[in-house]
């Protein structure tokens, strides 16, 4: 599904001094180089642009360019408030609900300014006054390319812009393997290694610069996996305890979902982690599963048709149960 409501946006644009980009809570490789590569471009064109994000965001992402100048909302709300208060004009990027926002949901939807929101998720929220939505993106970053490409704005990338691009494109796309990859996929990145992305570097930062404790985790998930009776659906978890004794951070736990699906005869799997007696979840899904109205309707999340997230308020041994009723375990 696409919608496109962008008439008039140029006009608005051009009366805009001040600029705020913002992005969802927890905010991944395509949230924070979406973020990054709109900000340079902007910034190129003579805007005064802050990036604020709802929380910190894993540290192998702090090598995009641009990094030190963010604003961390959980960290200095003043300062973000000040930046959201004072903005002519704010980009929603990578979300498209006010409650993906976190603690900054109020004072975004108090804004004065005006709301532009470029975001590929299913169902999104009718709030914004220009709208760029398109469910078979392979990513935001994606669609930041294409959006320069609608107004004209391509001379302004350069390489620092289209390695945060390029880190968005590889890893929402699993390095270019999930089903929303396309010819046009392709053809970005190519674009963006022909500004200077070097791709076996970038994936090095990305991919190959983690903690011994992502190890550690990863077996102790494995090591307890649960496989549905039918071998077609998996539960991969770690609880609060293991966390803390094993040693997490933000982003050490990014693809662990992914492995479910790498069984024989799997077709969906869900990754759980307990987190202060509350249970975040990450489900993907093969084929014609759709994850997105699973999540929705029993996980309070959403997301994607193979691809989507949600929370259960309950313990990991609850939610475990409840899981496994939900999605008929046999």
């Amino acid at each position: 599904m696409k919608e496109i409501r962008l008439d008039g946006f140029m006009e608005t644009f051009k009366s805009a001094s001040k600029i705020v980009i913002t992005n969802h809570t927890n905010p991944d490789g395509d949230a924070m180089g979406s973020a990054l590569a709109l900000q340079q471009v902007l910034e190129k064109m003579g805007k005064e642009v802050s990036v604020v994000v709802p929380n910190p965001y894993p540290k192998f992402l702090s090598h995009l360019y641009g990094n030190d100048s963010v604003l961390i909302y959980s960290e200095g709300k003043n300062a973000g408030n000040t930046a959201i208060q004072e903005a002519d004009m704010i980009f929603h990027l990578d979300y498209n609900a006010y409650g993906r926002t976190a603690d900054m949901e109020q004072a975004l939807r108090d804004a004065k300014a005006s709301k532009t929101m470029i975001d590929h998720h299913q169902q999104p929220e009718d709030w914004p006054d220009f709208m760029y939505s398109d469910t078979d993106m392979s990513s935001t970053c994606q669609m930041i390319y294409e959006f320069c490409d609608m107004f004209g704005w391509l001379e302004y990338l350069d390489k620092h812009s289209a390695e945060s691009m390029y880190t968005g494109i590889v890893t929402d796309t699993g390095s270019f393997k999930y089903s929303a990859t396309t010819a046009r996929t392709h053809e970005v990145a190519s674009k963006l290694i022909g500004l200077g992305v070097e791709p076996q570097v970038l994936h090095g930062k990305i991919f190959d610069a983690q903690p011994a404790a992502r190890l550690r985790l990863l077996g102790a998930m494995l090591d307890q996996m649960q496989l549905s009776p039918s071998g077609d659906k998996v539960l991969l978890y770690l609880t609060e305890k293991q966390c803390d004794r094993i040693g997490f951070e933000k982003g050490i736990t990014e693809g662990f979902v992914n492995y479910g699906l790498s069984i024989a005869g799997s077709k969906m799997t869900i990754f759980m982690r307990e987190e202060k007696g509350a249970v975040k979840l990450s489900l993907r899904s093969e084929g014609q599963i759709d994850v997105n109205q699973i999540a929705r309707n029993g996980f309070n999340g959403g997301g994607h048709k193979n691809a989507a997230g949600g929370k259960l308020e309950m313990s990991i041994a609850d939610a475990l149960d409840y899981a496994k009723a939900t999605l008929v375990w046999e």
